[in-house]
């Protein structure tokens, strides 16, 4: 395992959409691997294999358990929505709000290639909606209603946030 080298906000390659993943074999575990040592290098809770360049429909969660997707597709959207405060692990990203739905279901593949549905609620299911944006290359800028650039406010949401996903 090792850490990958992030790729800047601007990046174009962000802007891109992946390719699925067709082989379900070492180089893709080692993907894996990297991607998750790289997210928890970096602290943050999910990432998409163009956050390191690479252009392969995979994300990665790293919240409160480990979820890795492999050509995930959303199947269901509740019509509840959220509104949730975004960042991305790319260097040089802004954080904004966005309205994403309350819950989620995913169908995708693990790293062997069996089929996985994983249904989500609240920060997860924004989050899978924000690391699949990212595999067809839309980032949250686009969809956001308020960027925040104030670096005390941006404190003050985050801190805000993590008590209220502590809460539950």
């Amino acid at each position: 395992m090792s850490i990958r080298q992030l790729v800047r906000f601007d990046d174009k390659i962000l802007r891109k959409i992946s390719r699925p993943v067709e082989k379900f074999d070492e180089r893709l575990w080692s993907l894996l691997d990297d991607m998750l040592e790289t997210l928890r290098d970096s602290g943050g809770f999910g990432m998409a294999a163009p956050h390191i360049g690479i252009l392969r429909r995979v994300i990665l969660v790293d919240d409160t358990v480990k979820t890795e997707l492999v050509n995930p597709v959303i199947t269901a959207k509740s019509e509840a929505t959220q509104r949730v405060f975004e960042g991305s692990i790319a260097p040089g990203a802004p954080w904004g709000f966005v309205v994403r739905p309350q819950k989620v279901t995913v169908e995708a593949r693990d790293r062997l290639g069996n089929p996985v549905t994983q249904t989500a609620e609240g920060f997860l299911a924004a989050t899978f909606c924000h690391e699949i944006d990212h595999l067809d290359g839309i980032l949250f800028t686009e969809k956001s209603d308020e960027i925040v650039s104030d670096t005390k406010e941006i404190d003050r949401i985050l801190t805000q946030s993590a008590k209220q996903r502590r809460r539950r």
